[in-house]
C-alpha cells in the first residue's frame, strides 16, 4: 500500500467509479486497469475503482469485483470503492478493497431514490457493515468510511439544513466510522457554506479523517477545496478530466479536475507526491479509452507555467 508520509495532502482520484459511472461507455476491464495503472505511476496514492451496486443499475460498474482484485494485485495504492449498502460491503471485503465508501444523502429524498433508504435504514446498514468489519480480523486494516451526499443542496429537495449534515455525521461517529466523507453532489456549495459545514464536521468528527469531495457544476470547485483545504481537510477528492456525475441527480455535472487540483495544491507549497506529467500520460491513457466522451481542465489545455517549483513533477 502506499507509504503517505510527506504528503500533506491526500488527492483521492475518483475517475474510475464516479467518472466512469456518469459515462455511456463501457470501459472494458482490461482498459480500465491500463488507467488505474497509470494512474499509480503518477502517484496517486489513493485511488477508487469501482461500486458495488446491481448491474442492472450502473452496467459501467458490473466488473468492479474484476477489478478491485485486479487493483489489489497491482499494489502501490490504497483501492478504494463505494458501496451503497450491507451486500456490496460483502462483495467489496470478498474482493479486498482496502477503503469502503458507504454512500448515504443528506437529502432523504435522494436518500430514498439513490438507494431506497430512509436515513434511519441507510444507519442500521451501515452500523451492519461495522460490525461485519469487527467480526473477521481479516477486516482490521480496512478503512470504513461513512460518506454524505448532497450536503450542499439537493436537486431534488432543494436547501439542506446543515444541522442535518452534523446529525448524520455523529450518526457515523457513533457507529464507529473510521473515516467521513462530505460531499457536494451537484454543485450548490459556496466557499463561505464550505468552511462553515467542514469547521462542523471536522469538530464532530475529533481526529476522525474527514475527506471533500467537490462537483465543479458552477464553477466553484476548486475554490471550495481551498475552502475546505483551509479550516483543517487534508484529503480531497477529484476526478482525472472533470469527469463525472450522479445519474440519480438531475443537473449533476462533473467533479473536480484532478490535474487542477494538483496544480493548485503544488503551485501553493504542497506536497502531493503526483507528478504532473505523468497524471497527464494517465489522462491519454483515460481519452484513449472514453470514445469521445467530453473531458475537461484548464490546465490539460495551458500546461505548466514557465519554471512551475512543483515538487511533484521533481519527483
Amino acid at each position: 500500500m502506499a507509504d503517505t508520509d510527506g504528503i500533506d495532502v491526500l488527492v483521492h482520484e475518483v475517475g474510475p467509479r464516479d467518472g466512469l459511472q456518469a459515462t455511456q461507455v463501457l470501459m472494458p476491464t482490461d482498459a480500465k486497469l491500463e488507467w488505474i495503472t497509470a494512474l499509480r505511476d503518477s502517484g496517486l496514492q489513493k485511488i477508487q475503482v469501482g461500486s458495488f451496486v446491481p448491474p442492472k443499475l450502473l452496467p459501467q460498474m458490473a466488473d468492479s469485483a474484476d477489478v478491485t482484485k485486479s487493483a489489489k494485485e497491482l499494489g502501490g495504492f490504497k483501492v478504494s470503492v463505494l458501496v451503497p449498502n450491507l451486500k456490496g460491503a460483502e462483495l467489496a471485503l470478498a474482493a479486498g478493497a482496502d477503503e469502503l465508501n458507504f454512500v448515504m444523502s443528506a437529502s432523504e429524498e435522494h436518500n430514498l431514490k439513490n438507494v431506497r433508504k430512509t436515513h434511519e435504514q441507510s444507519i442500521e446498514d451501515f452500523t451492519r457493515i461495522i460490525e461485519l468489519k469487527r467480526s473477521n480480523d481479516d477486516f482490521r486494516d480496512v478503512t470504513i468510511s461513512g460518506g454524505l451526499s448532497t450536503c450542499f443542496g439537493c436537486t431534488i429537495a432543494g436547501p439542506i439544513a446543515e444541522e442535518i449534515v452534523f446529525e448524520l455525521t455523529r450518526a457515523y461517529v457513533e457507529a464507529g466510522a473510521d473515516r467521513i466523507g462530505i460531499a457536494d453532489t451537484v454543485g450548490y456549495g459556496n466557499p463561505v457554506q464550505v468552511k462553515r459545514i467542514f469547521s462542523e464536521v471536522l469538530d464532530i468528527a475529533d481526529g476522525i479523517n474527514v475527506g471533500a469531495h467537490f462537483h465543479d457544476t458552477r464553477g466553484l470547485g476548486l475554490a471550495n477545496a481551498f475552502a475546505a483545504f483551509e479550516v483543517g481537510v487534508r484529503e480531497l477528492d477529484g476526478c482525472l478530466g472533470g469527469l463525472g456525475g450522479c445519474p440519480y441527480a438531475p443537473g449533476a455535472t462533473g467533479n473536480v479536475v484532478t490535474e487542477d487540483l494538483v496544480f493548485m495544491l503544488e503551485s501553493m507549497g504542497l506536497q502531493t507526491g503526483i507528478n504532473l506529467d505523468r497524471l497527464m500520460e494517465a489522462r491519454a491513457v483515460m481519452e484513449k479509452h472514453l470514445g469521445g466522451e467530453p473531458t475537461h481542465g484548464a490546465y490539460a489545455k495551458a500546461g505548466a507555467p514557465k519554471g512551475f517549483p512543483s515538487a511533484g513533477l521533481a519527483a
